[in-house]
């Protein structure tokens, strides 16, 4: 940082001119030395006339980068043209305090993400209780936001975009089956339709066209399995889903990533192009696998809040396709998801002593389907059929094998 200088002091009669400019700005022989505490080649503008320097840190000028423009010689970051930085402190001497750095962050008082935009305050992070998205017009309700879903005939603006119930419910056609409903749930192997059950749920990838429309002859409803809140890479359309989408692998299967499901932009038209498929094939419905995210170790952020708003987004677009969507697993959501799924579909409840969870679908006269892979059918038939839940034993391949409790 500092200049070193050749220069020979002239010296005369009436005393010593400045090496460095050539000036005499002091009596006698002394020179001009200039204080720079800090050690980052700025003075404080402090002067010493004396023969030779009056002690550490103190240089002549052509020693320092500029002699009098540091207006903190305490901090060696702060000087006459450094960069400002949002910290609160005048880096670079200008008179002025994070000058254009700060940003504007919302009060959120129900902690939705999106802030009051009538209550903002500048500063360089977001304080407590602050987001940096605003549009809130109700931030006393977390249902209430930019991009909810809107919620039909409740005289509320869920979505904040001005208009009071601005939406249809879903399509009269849209299957909605009632607990009772009999089904056979396979993912692998060669689908096997000799079963006569109501519903069949197959891999939207795997299962051809024909294949359902030879099930709907058959007199059954099809329902296609794909995953939402996952990446799968051995999906055709797996190099569609950038890197920065892409999270921790899921427990147990290397192949597959979390999703970032805030990131909505990008995954939306991924998973609207998988639902347009399932419409292409026939399907009459859609289960969208890995929607609690939020309860797993993604990589992610992600909060309670993130995975309501991912799983009503899937079941407004898959309605809008006058698809019939299920709620897979997700129990803790279950009684602020009923409403806007038209059944449920769940893993081992019965293993980890959870099912009541699944209750009030049952009681909105939704079908509970579900299965087990560790329990023999006499641990848990009994209490499935009383809860009026549909329930499978299965193994984990999920290929044609089933036994029924009903």
């Amino acid at each position: 940082m500092y200049v070193l200088f050749a220069a020979a002091m002239v010296c005369c009669a009436v005393g010593c001119k400045d090496p460095c400019d050539g000036t005499q700005s002091c009596p006698g022989l002394q020179l001009p030395w200039y204080r720079d505490a800090d050690g980052d080649g700025y003075s404080d503008g402090i002067k010493v006339c004396s023969l030779s320097a009056p002690g550490a840190g103190y240089y002549l000028t052509c020693q320092l980068v500029g002699p009098e423009v540091d207006c903190n010689d305490a901090d060696p970051n702060v000087y006459s043209g450094a960069t400002e930085v949002c910290d609160g402190v005048d880096n670079n001497c200008d008179g002025q305090i994070d000058e254009g750095l700060k940003s504007t962050f919302y009060r959120d008082l129900d902690d939705d993400g999106y802030g009051n935009t009538a209550v903002s305050t500048l500063a360089c992070s977001a304080p407590a209780g602050y987001v940096a998205k605003s549009g809130d017009c109700d931030d006393s309700n977390a249902a209430v936001h930019p991009g909810a879903q809107e919620v039909c005939d409740d005289g509320i603006d869920n979505n904040c975009d001005g208009i009071v119930d601005n939406c249809t419910n879903p399509p009269a056609t849209v299957w909605k089956p009632r607990p009772g409903t009999s089904w056979q749930w396979q993912l692998t192997g060669t689908i096997d339709t000799s079963f006569d059950v109501d519903m069949y749920d197959i891999d939207l990838f795997d299962s051809s066209a024909s294949l359902i429309e030879q099930l709907h002859n058959d007199g059954r409803i099809v329902i296609c399995y794909f995953s939402a809140g996952s990446w799968e890479d051995w999906r055709p359309d797996a190099d569609n889903y950038p890197s920065s989408v892409k999270g921790k692998a899921l427990e147990g299967w290397p192949d597959e990533k979390w999703l970032d499901i805030r990131n909505i932009d990008v995954l939306g038209p991924l998973i609207d192009a998988r639902l347009d498929m399932a419409v292409s094939k026939g399907c009459d419905g859609v289960e969208p696998d890995n929607v609690d995210a939020y309860t797993n170790d993604s990589g992610f952020p992600l909060t309670a809040n993130d995975q309501l708003q991912f799983n009503r987004w899937l079941a407004e677009h898959a309605h809008a396709r006058e698809l019939s969507v299920g709620l897979k697993n997700d129990l803790d959501q279950v009684s602020q998801l009923v409403d806007d799924f038209d059944w449920a579909l769940n893993e081992q409840c019965f293993e980890y002593d959870e099912c009541d969870m699944l209750l009030p679908f049952v009681k909105a006269g939704k079908a509970v389907f579900g299965v087990e892979y560790e329990l023999d059918t006499a641990e848990f038939c009994a209490q499935a059929n009383a809860m009026d839940f549909d329930w499978l034993k299965k193994n984990y391949d999920l290929d044609a094998e089933r036994e029924s409790c009903r």
